[in-house]
């Protein structure tokens, strides 16, 4: 395999297993197609499992704390000559040096809102820019107290060019006087195309509620357990009151953050009942397609909500951060309602009155959605414009140094 040189190299990506990010690099590749791509990922085993492979070339990263020696080098160079990049250059070596490419785009869009992946963003941004290269923050949300740092000011100064999801972070950067380089677009994965997969007996088509919870939101609750408690009064309130049957859909199947460990509790007590199906993990393609033939979702991943609004179906956020709070804000124009934050679940039938209040307005969210999702989506494949215009600007920097250099 050819590594970086003439190819789009995209970075920071976490593996298939979340689906999330399959989806946001399988809808970048097909807004970019004839520009060659590599992918530079966590795990390659996961990208080849699912969707990627046709659409990009794929590089196992090197991962450092699998190799004793040279984690050992690496930690004693990096302080001894206070190199904290020289892990980067490590993990990156396969696309550095004389494999550098003309442009990085740094694609886990939520990297800068977590602390030690934040720092990982800021530390890669920093080598790829110091090796000559151009980098792109793509897809991204930031919480707006981030931006009072001046290490993330002047590190989002680097980045050629920055495209955030939604207009909280927009706004945020443009505080912080950061206008420039950014270009606001939806998440690439509204542009996602759904793949057809067989339903199970259990689900009724448009009369099923799908429902997402992960790990994370649960980790990030004020009151203990009061999250499970809230999908169980939900679950129960469902079947006793309405003829819905319900989709227990996963979304991140990662080891140390797997929704199906969350759902499988949450199905305990359930099984044997005909209107309730556990759906086992899938590509990302198909999982929109099932979410598409729901009659409403109630989802904890942004991926999985954003397959669920694409798709026009009427859809309850449990949110924890930015990104939830932003993608509501600038489809309905305000949160209040479509975002219930997980960090303020106290009560246990608070999620019962959240869905109440979607589900008496469903007809009218729907045609809400149908009425602007299709240039919506459109909107998010205009990514790939803002990309093919600096790869091509990059080009021709370079064919004009080269001219220069031949006379």
């Amino acid at each position: 395999m050819e590594y970086g040189n003439d190819k789009l190299v995209m970075y920071l990506h976490g593996g298939s297993g979340n689906h999330g990010c399959e989806a946001i690099i399988n809808s970048t590749c097909h807004m970019i197609e004839e520009i060659p791509k590599l992918l530079v990922t966590n795990s390659e085993q996961e990208d080849r499992r699912y969707s990627l492979e046709p659409l990009c070339d794929i590089l196992q990263e090197r991962k450092i704390a699998e190799h004793f020696f040279a984690h050992v080098w690496y930690y004693v160079w990096r302080m001894v000559f206070r190199d904290p990049e020289s892990f980067m250059r490590y993990r990156f070596r396969e696309v550095m040096g004389r494999n550098l490419a003309p442009l990085y785009l740094s694609t886990g869009g939520d990297m800068y809102c977590y602390e030690l992946s934040k720092k990982e963003a800021v530390t890669a941004n920093s080598a790829f820019n110091r090796a000559g290269a151009k980098t792109v923050l793509w897809g991204c949300s930031l919480e707006p107290e981030l931006l009072r740092d001046p290490v993330i000011v002047e590190d989002m100064r680097r980045y050629a060019l920055i495209t955030p999801r939604e207009s909280i972070t927009t706004q945020a950067l443009a505080d912080a006087g950061i206008t420039e380089n950014v270009k606001q677009f939806p998440d690439p994965a509204f542009a996602l195309t759904p793949v057809e997969t067989k339903l199970p007996s259990g689900f009724a088509e448009q009369n099923t509620i799908g429902i997402n919870i992960s790990p994370m939101i649960v980790r990030h609750e004020k009151t203990e357990g009061i999250t499970l408690i809230n999908y169980r009064n939900l679950i129960d309130y469902i079947l006793e009151n309405t003829d819905c049957h319900i989709a227990l859909i996963p979304h991140v199947m990662w080891k140390y953050n797997d929704d199906r460990l969350t759902l499988n509790e949450l199905y305990n007590g359930y099984q044997g009942n005909e209107r309730v199906v556990l759906f086992e993990d899938m590509p990302t393609q198909k999982i929109k397609y099932v979410i598409s033939k729901c009659r409403m979702f109630i989802g904890a991943r942004t991926h999985a909500t954003i397959a669920a609004y694409s798709s026009c179906v009427p859809t309850l956020v449990v949110g924890y951060s930015v990104k939830a709070r932003g993608i509501a804000k600038d489809l309905f124009g305000t949160e209040e309602h479509y975002v219930l934050p997980v960090q303020n679940l106290a009560e246990p039938k608070e999620l019962i009155n959240a869905f109440s209040w979607i589900i008496e307005r469903e007809d009218e969210i729907r045609k809400k959605l149908q009425m602007s999702m299709p240039a919506y989506c459109k909107e998010a494949a205009k990514a790939g414009d803002a990309l093919r215009e600096l790869w091509g600007s990059l080009h021709e920097t370079a064919d004009r140094d080269g001219q220069l250099e031949g006379k």
